[in-house]
């Protein structure tokens, strides 16, 4: 086998295909969006908060056990192949959605839209990150997340859009099915498997590997454990944003086209800017990129509660993807940075473990306030958490 050569201009077909076939893969997120909190409401009569984001809850238990197992299983069966797997699991969930007659068949397809996500797009991270070294690592990241949540704000306001003027159910699901056969068209014949780009890093590393990769990144190491609590707030915010801010919206009456836009808006601009973001997170201090990216998500979130105009709570939702730009990309050129290369795929799987469990807690926490106290406390809440987790990056996190 001839040498692999590392980096961005070198795999740069390889990369962009990644690129694509991430793009799809967030699409599926930015199908239910904007939607399935109506779909609860309108066509099941389910009212209770914590009901309502039980979807959310599935997803992201699912998500996070996916994020874990593709971490550890990478390097085994090929990055290639989980990431074939994870669209098989992707097809039946467009149907599921169309056809379902009762609320448990949605948490069902979110149960395997969780396990779909967490194995195609760690798949797709871990290989970015193997094709481009640690030079670009930054900018890799931030190029997949901005394919990614770039498509989860576009296919949010376009589900909106349809359901807007052709009905909830059947039309804005079809892009489902679209995406999810494309996305395994293009993994399975044109996507190529990246382990041996490991193999090449590992000989020039120097980092010591951990003998306890769990332990390691979740508690022992400074930097790993500061950046995983992060993450875990940080989607813990977003699961409460995805559950409970269209329901804000539509209390101060705003129109479907109007919250599809507001709730477009932050992933978008998540996505966007992690294209500018990824790449400081190479030169600049990640600590500091980490910091100011949590204290500004937890501030535009408790200001969401004390604002009442359109395009304020446009500017609100811009604020907090600029906060989570800056965090996201950073999150995994930290550790990649602190991880050795053989290592790195199992460290990234138990920090998404982490992360995405913060969707389930940020929706069983979220609701459970909003029912008992209100929707305003359960946001001013997890507003407080995501300042908390900025000063604890502070004052625990090493500057490298």
């Amino acid at each position: 086998m001839m040498e692999a050569k590392l980096g961005l201009k070198e795999n740069w077909q390889q990369f962009t295909l990644l690129v694509i076939v991430n793009a799809f893969v967030g699409g599926m997120v930015g199908l239910e969006r904007s939607i399935i909190p109506q779909l609860a409401e309108h066509e099941f009569g389910i009212v209770s908060k914590v009901a309502i984001l039980s979807f959310i809850t599935a997803f992201g238990f699912s998500k996070a056990v996916a994020n874990y197992f593709a971490g550890r299983f990478a390097d085994k069966i090929g990055r290639k192949n989980l990431l074939t797997i994870g669209w098989l699991m992707a097809l039946p969930i467009p149907f599921i959605l169309i056809y379902a007659n009762n609320w448990q068949w949605v948490i069902v397809a979110n149960m395997l839209l969780g396990f779909s996500q967490g194995i195609t797009w760690s798949s797709t991270v871990v290989m970015k990150m193997d094709l481009v070294g640690e030079k670009n690592r930054g900018l890799a990241k931030g190029l997949n997340e901005f394919a990614g949540y770039l498509s989860v704000g576009m296919v949010a306001f376009l589900t909106a859009y349809i359901a807007d003027n052709y009905g909830i159910r059947p039309y804005p699901f079809y892009l489902g099915i679209f995406m999810a056969v494309v996305g395994l068209i293009l993994s399975l014949f044109w996507v190529k498997d990246t382990r041996h780009f490991v193999a090449q890093e590992g000989k020039e590393s120097n980092i010591i590997k951990a003998e306890n990769v769990f332990w390691n990144t979740t508690v022992k190491d400074k930097t790993l454990s500061s950046v995983t609590q992060a993450g875990l707030i940080n989607n813990l915010n977003d699961g409460m944003i995805w559950g409970l801010l269209p329901i804000l919206l539509w209390q101060l009456k705003l129109s479907t086209p109007q919250i599809g836009i507001i709730t477009a808006i932050y992933p978008s601009i998540w996505g966007v800017g992690q294209i500018v973001t990824g790449r400081l997170s190479d030169v600049l201090s990640k600590k500091k990129m980490l910091f100011w990216g949590m204290f500004l998500q937890g501030i535009a979130i408790i200001l969401l509660i004390y604002t009442r105009n359109f395009y304020l709570l446009a500017i609100l939702s811009a604020l907090l993807g600029i906060g989570t730009a800056l965090v996201y990309p950073t999150f995994l050129s930290s550790i990649g940075q602190a991880t050795n290369p053989s290592q790195r795929a199992e460290s990234i799987g138990v920090f998404r473990l982490w992360r995405d469990l913060g969707y389930a807690f940020g929706a069983i926490i979220s609701g459970i306030i909003a029912d008992r106290m209100g929707l305003n406390y359960a946001i001013v809440f997890i507003g407080v958490l995501t300042i908390l987790s900025s000063i604890i990056i502070q004052v625990r996190m090493p500057e490298k």
